[in-house]
């Protein structure tokens, strides 16, 4: 099932992965704004001799069509960076734009692809079908996946794998089990309209702080005391704007939240309740509220033919030793949306090493990759495709 071809091709072409990853991660660019990442991308593909077409308004569709009309299996990865700011700043490679960093290894991805592409261009005569290339915008805004599917970016592909690396794991294992890995993550936004007046006559006034405060200090038992402790569900506020002077007493409060579940009916159930608990809060104090419940990706399911088959590839690529079971996470992707279009998987490949110091979260402004994990998921990358279409 191992292609050694394609396994000597990404070893070979380590030194350049590595290069490829350092130059993206010193010029990072934020959602829809990725113009020089996707111009890069091209110059690389062209190198190749890769057919693709630009997405709008950033991203990369691209395609070594080995068998018109065969099997077609997509590999996806994502461009964008962070508004976060680079605290290690000692690397050679630290990010020249001041408050914007390659926070979450996405520069990782884009570089292990490119490679790969190269990798499985070398085979190009050998391979049974067709592999697709999606460079993709916006994965941090939760639009990217769904803005590149509308353009076709599945249109007749019969799987779909994608890679996330993964700082909370070891360098170089490989999880990805069958069924729910990422949650579906919603946001949620309340406003509270009361009263406002003099903070010397508050009789006068209906407090939205007040009303705010009661709504976050409490909201929790929506999880807490009606979600079955076995449904996994997260409902964070992160957001919380009142009031305008220490001497005034707030007419409005703004808050925003974020909803992470796995099971739809949990999903449905914290929406309603949300909503009630929110008006009933206000009605309370005598004040009003205004709920937006917006949806955004949803979880991310590992179909399991195609997750026994990544393990299967990471045993005979890497040893039975690498594949690692990671529980799922309550963290989000939008590559949920290319699996509405076909079935396919969604590995995590580790990058944790406390000798290179990479084991910072993700989003953390000392986030890094260890660079050896680039050729596990290069690999990765290129012998899944290589095993599905030979199936």
């Amino acid at each position: 099932m191992i292609n050694p071809k394609i396994k000597e091709s990404i070893t070979n072409n380590s030194e350049e992965l590595t290069a490829l990853r350092r130059k993206l991660h010193s010029e990072p660019e934020l959602s829809f704004e990725e113009f020089k990442t996707t111009a890069f991308v091209c110059e690389y593909l062209d190198e190749l001799g890769i057919p693709y077409r630009k997405t709008e308004p950033t991203g990369v569709i691209a395609e070594i069509q080995a068998v018109p009309g065969g099997k077609t299996v997509a590999l996806r990865a994502d461009m964008d960076a962070l508004p976060v700011q680079q605290l290690n700043t000692h690397v050679p490679y630290a990010s020249k734009v001041e408050g914007k960093m390659h926070a979450c290894g996405h520069d990782g991805h884009t570089s292990m692809l490119l490679i790969a592409a190269k990798a499985l261009n070398d085979v190009k005569d050998q391979l049974p079908g067709n592999v697709r290339f999606l460079f993709q915008p916006a994965e941090e805004a939760a639009a990217g996946a769904k803005a590149i599917v509308a353009q076709g970016a599945m249109d007749g592909v019969d799987n779909v794998f994608g890679i996330h690396i993964w700082s909370q794991m070891p360098t170089n294992k490989v999880a990805c089990s069958p069924g729910p890995s990422f949650a579906a993550a919603d946001i949620i936004k309340v406003k509270f309209k009361g009263k406002g007046g003099h903070a010397a006559i508050p009789e006068a006034c209906i407090d939205a702080a007040i009303v705010a405060s009661s709504f976050v200090m409490n909201v929790q038992t929506v999880v807490s005391r009606t979600i079955d402790p076995q449904s996994p569900a997260v409902l964070t506020i992160g957001k919380m704007v009142v009031g305008t002077r220490f001497n005034v007493i707030a007419e409005n409060a703004e808050i925003e939240g974020t909803v992470r579940t796995f099971h739809p009916e949990t999903r449905d159930h914290i929406e309603k309740s949300i909503t009630q608990y929110a008006e009933s809060i206000a009605s309370t104090y005598g004040a009003t509220a205004e709920v937006e419940y917006i949806r955004g990706t949803d979880t991310v399911v590992n179909e399991e033919e195609s997750a026994q088959l990544v393990q299967q590839v990471a045993t005979e690529a890497f040893g039975s030793d690498a594949v690692y079971d990671e529980k799922p996470t309550m963290g989000a992707e939008d590559f949920s949306a290319y699996l509405t279009k076909a079935p396919g998987s969604f590995a995590l490949v580790g990058s944790g090493n406390p000798e290179k110091d990479t084991e910072w979260a993700h989003h953390h402004g000392n986030f890094d990759i260890d660079e050896d994990a680039l050729v596990t998921g290069a690999e990765l990358y290129a012998q899944y495709a290589w095993a599905y279409l030979n199936k």
